[in-house]
């Protein structure tokens, strides 16, 4: 990218600036801090110059909209449309949560995103014995499509982006927001949205699966041809670092196991013999903006050139649309801390920050309240302001790539770059990321990482403001905290019964014993029977509990 001998004549004023200028400013002011590291480690030098980018041909930059997409996935960026605006929400029964959706969506909300409770995740109903103190507190409790209706009363699917974070019962939930378009007369070729249905993270980080590996990969397979030959717009993966990185991995790892993980679906898939341009456009991935504001911009950048690399040279994908890494992101909940709530505003609005300039396509801001609790209506609506004052006051949607060009950002970004493929290497040795996960590999290494950052914090080398550095004995900020309702689990579980006492249930079972049957075909997807099960009103925990006698439960080995 320079020349050749204006590169010698910059190293030469380098040198001669550290050899006077720098040397006898430290001897008068001797250094602090005696080296710099990012992070995830990667060492920092004091000052970049073009000699740190002059071996970087312009092709490996490009455009925006060009592979290989670092410089962002569409041409016109921020100018065309700005980020989607996804505040998630998800609590109480579907009308409570229904309520909140509407409240975001006056305040400006672009998109909508749905935190479900732990029975929904985990494939329980409501009424099980394992769900009892749980139904409705961590997110909204959804057991059959007339829960799934009431969530979605009154919003236009047609013309709003939902995003679903579920994994385990995913391929429900897609079956039952199909089967609620279709119910409403919408076309499904218009339906976008996203489910998260990552899986291999559950194994590798978040901790919450069903079935067995395999039986999982295979349901996942059967979501991912599903869309790709019925809902053509909808993402019916979302590959996630964010909960990766929230268990305690760096960002180096973040992004390394979550392509990893996005190679081993890519794969799946191809093993059923679906083209690959018939289904990668189609692929999102979910990251987090962490606290180290440089590197995460330097991560977002370098996926995108990964994954570009990847589907064109390792799986031969002709569309430049399969090779267009798109991501949502969300800031850091891990940042967050209890003590001096209002610092994570400030934590917050920084982590906006770098996951705009890095190019995000839709975004999650944090409540300040959510170490303590779901975010109330005050903290999402401020989180919501920190977004819109970002898009609308400050002007830096109006250049693609701001930074692109930056002496550290373009050197900082090869050097993640390089980071990341090293791991992929060790992955791929292995056998790939299923191979890795049964070995344990992803999970010492998240465990070791997570442990010595939780050292650094300790003794303060890692400086988290308000708690182990200019903490006060002057107690918490008086914040408003969303309360759950006490007779909410009451109220959901007589939803239930309500629809069990008036569907057809011998349909129920008949279709019912069809899954089991289906189920024991590897060839055969499980998507049609499941949207034929939630139309006829069968429950999460019904057919999650007929599969569980065919593909048997995962039990975890304990990884040191």
């Amino acid at each position: 990218m320079f020349d050749a001998r204006a590169i010698e004549q910059i190293a030469a004023m380098r040198r001669d600036w550290e050899e006077n200028e720098l040397a006898a400013f430290n001897n008068r002011q001797p250094n602090s801090i005696s080296e710099c590291r990012t992070a995830s480690g990667l060492p920092l030098k004091r000052v970049y110059t073009p000699e740190d980018v002059a071996g970087l041909p312009y092709e490996e930059l490009g455009f925006p909209g060009q592979y290989p997409f670092v410089r962002g996935p569409y041409p016109t960026m921020y100018r065309g449309r700005t980020w989607t605006m996804r505040q998630i929400a998800g609590y109480g029964i579907a009308s409570d949560t229904n309520q909140r959706f509407r409240y975001l969506l006056a305040q400006g909300q672009t998109g909508l995103s749905v935190d479900f409770d732990m029975p929904t995740l985990m494939g329980y109903d409501s009424d099980d014995p394992f769900s009892e103190g749980e139904v409705g507190r961590e997110g909204v409790a959804i057991d059959t499509l007339d829960d799934l209706e009431a969530l979605f009363e009154g919003i236009d699917l047609e013309n709003i982006s939902v995003s679903m974070t579920i994994n385990p019962t995913a391929w429900i939930l897609v079956a039952m927001y199909a089967a609620l378009a279709e119910s409403r007369g919408n076309d499904l070729k218009k339906i976008s949205g996203t489910a998260q249905t990552d899986i291999l993270k559950e194994f590798v980080a978040q901790k919450e699966w069903i079935f067995p590996i395999r039986a999982s990969m295979r349901i996942v397979r059967d979501i991912i041809v599903f869309c790709s030959e019925h809902m053509p717009r909808y993402n019916p993966i979302n590959i996630s670092g964010y909960h990766i990185s929230e268990a305690g991995a760096t960002a180096v790892q973040e992004a390394a196991f979550a392509i990893a993980n996005g190679i081993a679906y890519v794969e799946e898939v191809l093993r059923a013999g679906i083209p690959v341009d018939s289904f990668a456009p189609r692929l999102a991935f979910y990251f987090v903006s962490q606290s180290d504001f440089f590197e995460e911009i330097a991560k977002f950048r370098s996926v995108r050139r990964i994954w570009a690399k990847i589907m064109k040279d390792r799986f031969k994908a002709q569309n430049p649309e399969s090779m267009r890494l798109r991501f949502h992101c969300q800031t850091a909940a891990s940042t967050l801390t209890r003590s001096q709530p209002m610092n994570n505003v400030i934590r917050t609005t920084l982590q906006v920050l770098s996951a705009v300039l890095g190019g995000a396509q839709s975004l999650h801001a944090n409540g300040l309240d959510e170490a303590y609790a779901i975010p109330s209506e005050q903290a999402m609506k401020l989180a919501l302001r920190t977004q819109q004052i970002l898009a609308e006051e400050t002007g830096i949607p109006h250049v693609a790539d701001p930074l692109g060009g930056s002496y550290y950002i373009e050197a900082l970004t090869k050097h993640f770059e390089d980071a990341v493929w090293e791991i992929l290497a060790d992955v791929d040795r292995m056998g790939g990321a299923i191979s890795a996960i049964e070995r344990g590999y992803f999970q010492r290494q998240i465990a070791e990482s997570a442990y010595k950052t939780a050292q650094r914090k300790a003794s303060g080398e890692h400086v988290v403001i308000g708690s182990n550095k200019f903490a006060d004995d002057s107690g918490t900020t008086a914040i408003e905290v969303h309360r759950v309702d006490p007779e909410v689990e009451a109220r959901q579980i007589a939803r239930l019964k309500a629809t069990r006492e008036k569907r057809d249930n011998e349909r129920v079972k008949q279709l019912l014993d069809r899954l089991e049957h289906d189920a024991q075909d590897a060839s055969v997807n499980l998507m049609p029977i499941t949207v034929e099960l939630v139309k006829a009103r069968a429950s999460i925990g019904e057919i999650v509990s007929r599969l569980r006698n065919v593909f048997g439960v995962y039990i975890e080995e304990t990884v040191f």
